[in-house]
């Protein structure tokens, strides 16, 4: 145990996409990513295997034949992915999980990892003003804080292949990193022979973009859990069904509000003002046969709801619709496909299922926005984007769970090149297909606020330690308050009664005293003349 603790405390935690640890000139000659861990006798072993954590297994690809929608061979090095660079990986044992084996899968924790946890990711307007706080803060200091954990390569694989080019790696911030990781699956293919391949996608427009996005969303959630130092940190979503418009979202109080000058440039009251994109000048790149190498390019610009294409947020029954169609996935399994959910949700069918030109759901909100997050290579460098893709996700959560398929709802082969349900999604570490991510979210540690059962549950189970928190602080005051004006207006009830009294003694005195001039008796109870009743009014406030 002290072992385990050391390590964490003192050694980098990895996984991810290119982990920094697997980049040396050994690593990559030798094609192993397994990095060693600290083992009770000095020499360490790797993936903790001296621990019981895990252990270096070669790695195994899946052969099925993809489409012939992409022609080439050895072309690109995300073609058999991890193999380009690594033949050798982690496997990890139990909920172990990581690079190293140093980290508990989804939906475990604790030292063992055998601790189940689920978060409740909730709507963002849900969210507390502190918790909003939290999760911006978090955003920005991923944006600012170079990422001890990955790199990125940034020599082109096309010179690699044509003159034996070692590859180069760059240091990045953690959120970019993963803007990174978006433009790498979308990228084009620089050919060695000259030219450039445009139609190819390893995460988009076949039947591994919702798996694939679930994963990604995942590690996003994990990164700025460790930044904000919150386990129980989940990501908020953004619920646009039916909106007129951006509304608060896109205020300068959550991502920022648009300058009025119609830029698109985001308000100087934004945190987001300041930042910078990357990855988002891909022609150039291809003139320059050339790679995003992580540089600055420009600000952030959102200009929601002034696109041409796209006049409006899609609507509560579009996204009915689409959760009708029993058919996750169909034959050419791309944007043609017709009936298949996965192609409605992704926006290149219609919701009722109609293959079509025109852009719906996913991809309506993204061109609705009208700014970086509408171009899909840098799509991600706008945090809208994950909040959009929860949402998303949430929808195919959704689907999963009305319908219950079965794996053999992905197809085996013949899908676009990256989406057969054996190939690795590209480019995580430690390796996934996406038929490990055609499961419930439980199934990952975490659940939907909306979809969380709460029969049998007293309700204070339903609420986080803020909600809680505010929920008891709240009734204390008004408790006290209450017993406050109980308390003065039962001192004052009891101040006007008295004198009241005192009135009433006063003026029985006056007519029962004998006037000195008049021996007639006129004590109330023996005069014939009983004097007049008096009241005296009582004030209730």
């Amino acid at each position: 145990m002290f072992l385990i603790v050391f390590f964490q405390l003192f050694f980098v935690v990895c996984y991810g996409q290119f982990p920094r640890a697997c980049t040396d000139d050994l690593s990559l000659s030798t094609g192993r990513c397994c990095p060693l861990w600290p083992a009770s006798d000095g020499t360490g072993s790797p993936c903790g295997e001296a621990l019981g954590r895990g252990t270096c297994r070669q790695i195994q690809l899946d052969d099925s034949p993809h489409s012939p929608s992409y022609p080439y061979v050895g072309a690109d090095d995300r073609e058999r992915w991890p193999t380009v660079y690594w033949n050798w990986t982690c496997e990890c044992r139990g909920s172990f999980y990581g690079v190293d084996c140093s980290e508990c899968k989804y939906g475990f924790v604790g030292p063992d990892c055998t601790e189940r946890k689920v978060l409740i990711r909730r709507n963002i307007f849900d969210l507390s003003w502190w918790e909003r706080t939290r999760f911006l803060r978090a955003l920005d200091e991923s944006k600012t804080t170079v990422s001890e954990r990955w790199v990125i390569p940034v020599t082109p694989y096309v010179d690699v292949l044509t003159n034996g080019s070692k590859p180069e790696f760059a240091n990045v911030t953690t959120y970019d990193a993963l803007v990174w990781m978006h433009y790498y699956v979308v990228r084009d293919v620089l050919l060695p022979e000259g030219g450039v391949f445009r139609p190819v996608d390893f995460a988009h427009e076949g039947p591994g973009f919702l798996p694939w996005h679930r994963l990604y969303l995942l590690l996003l959630e994990r990164e700025l859990a460790k930044i904000d130092g919150d386990e129980n940190f989940a990501l908020p979503y953004w619920d646009w069904r039916d909106l007129a418009d951006c509304g608060d979202l896109c205020t300068d109080d959550f991502l920022g509000a648009s300058q009025p000058n119609g830029t698109g440039r985001l308000s100087n009251g934004s945190f987001l003002s300041n930042w910078q994109i990357i990855c988002s000048r891909t022609d150039e790149y291809n003139n320059f046969r050339t790679v995003c190498d992580g540089t600055p390019e420009g600000p952030l610009q959102r200009n929601p709801g002034k696109s041409e294409r796209v006049s409006s947020l899609p609507t509560w029954e579009e996204v009915q619709a689409a959760l009708n169609l029993d058919q996750y996935e169909a034959p050419p399994y791309d944007i043609s496909a017709n009936f298949s959910f996965r192609n409605s949700l992704e926006g290149f069918a219609s919701p009722d299922g109609i293959a079509s030109d025109a852009r719906y759901l996913h991809a309506a909100v993204h061109v609705w926005l009208n700014g970086t997050v509408s171009l899909l290579a840098p799509s991600a460098n706008d945090p809208v984007f994950f909040l959009h893709h929860a949402f998303v996700d949430s929808i195919y959560e959704v689907w999963l769970r009305k319908f219950r398929p079965n794996v053999s709802a992905l197809p085996a082969d013949g899908a676009p090149i990256g989406h057969n349900r054996g190939f690795y999604m590209v480019p995580f570490l430690p390796l996934h297909t996406s038929a490990e991510l055609f499961t419930p979210a439980t199934d990952f540690g975490y659940d939907y606020d909306f979809m969380v059962e709460t029969e049998g549950r007293a309700w204070w189970e339903e609420l986080g330690f803020l909600e809680f928190y505010g929920v008891f602080l709240g009734g204390v005051i008004i408790g006290i308050l209450l017993l406050a004006l109980v308390y003065s207006a039962t001192k004052r009830l009891c101040c006007r009664a008295a004198q009241a009294y005192g009135r009433i003694r006063s003026a029985d005195g006056q007519k029962t005293n004998p006037r000195p001039d008049n021996d007639l008796e006129t004590t109330p109870l023996l005069s014939r003349n009983i004097p007049e009743r008096r009241w005296t009014e009582v004030v209730y406030i």
